[in-house]
C-alpha cells in the first residue's frame, strides 16, 4: 500500500501565507480569550462530515489551541442544519462578541453579506465564494479543478471496467470545478473512458448519496470521486457494503475530498483480507486559511475587501495518495508540476 502524501508538508503550505506574510507580533503566541474571539458557522454539512466544514472546524480548533483559547470563549461554530439557520447563526455569533466570523461555503454569501453590512464593526469571511466591495468581509476562494485533475489520473490509471463517477453535493460554481477538473484529468489520459455524473442536490443526505453510488457502481463505475461534504458519506457506506460482500481483487474505490479520508476506507472482504478502499484524497486547506486569516486579524492585518485564491502552487490544495500505484504517482507529480508551471491549465468549468 502506498502511503505516500504528496505536498502536505507545512512548508509547502506555508506559502498560503499571501495574506499572511510578514513576521507575527509577540502575541500571536501568548493572546488572552479576549484578544480575539473567532467563530465559524457551518455549511448544513455539519462540522462531523469528514470533509468541508470538520476542515474548517480543525483548523479553528488549531488555531484557538496555539493562543491558549477555550471553546465558547475564545472560538466557537455555530452549526446550521438548513439555510434558514444561517442568519440567525451569525447574528448569535455577533451577539456572542466575536470579531472575526467564518460563513463555510458558499450557501453562506447572502447571509454574510446581510449581516456584514448590518455589524460594520464585525469582520467576516467568506469560504468559497466573493463578497466584494466590503471592508469588513475578505474572501477566499480554492483552485479546486487543479487538484481533482489529479485526482481524474488516479481514476483513469486505476479503473478496470474504463467507467469512473462523480457524485457532486449541490450544483453550482465551487463543485463545477470540481468536476471540470476532474473530467479533465480522466481524458488526459485516455479520452475513452466515461465518466459519469450525477449531483445530490444536497450536502447532507448520506442517503441519497449512497443511492446515486449504489447506480453507479452498478452502472460499471469502478472508482468514485466525490465533492458532496455530508453526503459523500453516502458514497464510502455503499462502497465499504460493495467490498465488504466482493473478494478484495473485485473492489471497488473512492477518491475522498478536502481532507485525508483514508480512515473511512477500511474494510474486511469477502475472502478475508483486511484492505482499504480510498484510492486518493483532494486536500483543501480549509483549515489552514482559517489560521492564517485569524493570525493576520490578531495582527491587525484583516484583508478586508479583498480575495485570496489558494492553488497547488501555494499549497492550498494538493492530493493524498493511499493506494495508488507508482506508475500512478509518477504520473500524478509530473502533472502537478506541470499545473504549477503554467504549462497545463486546469478547466474551471
Amino acid at each position: 500500500m502506498n502511503k505516500k502524501v504528496i505536498g502536505l508538508g507545512l512548508a509547502a503550505v506555508a506559502a498560503l501565507g499571501l495574506t499572511a506574510c510578514g513576521s507575527r507580533s509577540s502575541k500571536s503566541s501568548s493572546s488572552s480569550s479576549d484578544s480575539l474571539k473567532v467563530a465559524m458557522v457551518t455549511d448544513v454539512g455539519g462540522i462531523d462530515d469528514k470533509s468541508f466544514n470538520q476542515s474548517a472546524w480543525e483548523g479553528l480548533q488549531a488555531w484557538g489551541k496555539k493562543h491558549n483559547l477555550k471553546k465558547g470563549q475564545g472560538y466557537d461554530y455555530f452549526q446550521s442544519t438548513n439555510e434558514s439557520e444561517y442568519t440567525n447563526n451569525l447574528d448569535t455569533a455577533v451577539s456572542g462578541g466575536y470579531q472575526l466570523i467564518f460563513g463555510v461555503g458558499f450557501a453562506l454569501h447572502d447571509a454574510i453579506e446581510d449581516a456584514a453590512d448590518n455589524n460594520t464593526d464585525t469582520n467576516f469571511v467568506i469560504i468559497d465564494d466573493e463578497v466584494k466591495d466590503k471592508d469588513n468581509v475578505a474572501s477566499v476562494l480554492f483552485a479546486d479543478n487543479e487538484a481533482a485533475y489529479l485526482a481524474g489520473i488516479a481514476a483513469a490509471k486505476t479503473t478496470k471496467t474504463k467507467t469512473v463517477g462523480f457524485v457532486g453535493g449541490q450544483e453550482g460554481t465551487v463543485i463545477d470545478r470540481f468536476e471540470a477538473g476532474f473530467k479533465a484529468g480522466v481524458k488526459s489520459v485516455d479520452d475513452t473512458i466515461k465518466v459519469k455524473v450525477n449531483y445530490v442536490g444536497s450536502f447532507g443526505d448520506a442517503a441519497k448519496g449512497k443511492t446515486i453510488a449504489a447506480a453507479q457502481y452498478a452502472d460499471g463505475a469502478d472508482v468514485i470521486y466525490h465533492a458532496a461534504g455530508g453526503s459523500g458519506t453516502g458514497v464510502f457506506s455503499e462502497a465499504k457494503s460493495i467490498n465488504e460482500s466482493r473478494n478484495e481483487a473485485d473492489k471497488v474505490w473512492v477518491i475522498g475530498v478536502d481532507r485525508d479520508q483514508k480512515e473511512d476506507g477500511n474494510y474486511t472482504s469477502k475472502d478475508g483480507q483486511t484492505s482499504n478502499f480510498v484510492l486518493a484524497s483532494t486536500i483543501k486547506e480549509v483549515g489552514k486559511s482559517l489560521q492564517l486569516i485569524s493570525d493576520d486579524t490578531l495582527d491587525g492585518k484583516f484583508p478586508g475587501g479583498k480575495t485570496t485564491r489558494y492553488g497547488l502552487k501555494a499549497g492550498g490544495v494538493d492530493i493524498a495518495l493511499t493506494n495508488t500505484t507508482a506508475d500512478t504517482n509518477t504520473a500524478i507529480k509530473e502533472a502537478k508540476q506541470k499545473i504549477i508551471d503554467g504549462d497545463i491549465k486546469v478547466p474551471e468549468k
